[in-house]
């Protein structure tokens, strides 16, 4: 009789994989391909204008790789451009021949009060946030149906299920649950490819932007975001690697179309 004992060991082994990650330069997407990498993918960095900083970062992940033999690389388009997208798929094909798994880190937050927000903010939010997701998640799908195999990772936000306070960034909490029900329907979509689509909800994350606000209002930061979680804190960009390895990785090869939320315990009350 056969063995059909499952190597558990490997579970979460990345090895041979091609993984792409919007906005992967800096903040979360930069320690999102840090950990791909780490579990043995090869990341391509999408970014739109920080190119020294996603060519470093695929040096050091090339040279962190067995033998100094990996294949990570930069690459700048803008996820909100349909020509620029396509353009991104069609090189990372051309240098690999394939996707595995894709992450749709690339987003923008521009807070302002609803009764005098410009429109052209509201549609900057959506293009970037919503659009962006939906054409490299279309571009890069086509590639995952056509060899029947891939993982997508979205980064939505616990903002697509509750209303951040005390700023005001309408256009952004919509852009995530946004984000949140195209996965669900992409999930469901091509599930029949052997596809896999699910979301990753972080809460408040330390990253620039955090930090910046820390600087210029402390209170909101310990009073309004630590003390909302029941863990009484902000997390790190380090506690989201977990989460997106397994999403990633055959770990989760019976989940899709799922929001994971990593906010501390913040959506509980």
């Amino acid at each position: 009789m056969a063995d059909n004992t499952r190597d558990y060991t490997r579970l979460f082994d990345l090895t041979g994989r091609k993984a792409i990650v919007t906005g992967g330069s800096r903040g979360i997407g930069r320690a999102l391909a840090q950990a791909l990498a780490a579990h043995g993918a090869d990341v391509a960095i999408v970014v739109r204008s920080t190119m020294a900083q996603a060519e470093s970062l695929a040096k050091t992940l090339n040279e962190a790789s067995p033998n100094g033999a990996g294949d990570s690389f930069a690459i700048k388009a803008d996820v909100s451009d349909p020509d620029d997208v396509e353009r991104m798929a069609a090189a990372v094909e051309a240098r690999w021949g394939r996707a595995d798994i894709l992450v749709n880190n690339a987003g923008i937050v521009l807070p302002g009060n609803a009764e005098d927000y410009p429109l052209s903010q509201w549609r900057e939010t959506m293009s970037v946030n919503l659009d962006g997701v939906f054409l490299v998640s279309q571009a890069i799908g086509r590639m995952m149906i056509r060899q029947k195999s891939g993982s997508i990772i979205n980064i939505g936000s616990m903002s697509g299920r509750i209303v951040n306070w005390p700023f005001r960034h309408a256009a952004y909490n919509v852009s995530k649950a946004a984000v949140h029900m195209l996965t669900k329907c992409l999930a469901t979509e091509w599930a029949e490819h052997n596809v896999r689509v699910n979301a990753l909800a972080p809460g408040y994350i330390m990253t620039e932007l955090t930090e910046e606000v820390l600087r210029e209002h402390p209170d909101v930061v310990t009073q309004h975001w630590a003390a909302g979680a029941v863990q009484n804190r902000i997390g790190s960009v380090d506690e989201l690697a977990g989460a997106v390895i397994y999403l990633a990785s055959d770990a989760s090869s019976f989940t899709t179309g799922e929001i994971h939320t990593v906010d501390g315990g913040l959506t509980l009350r």
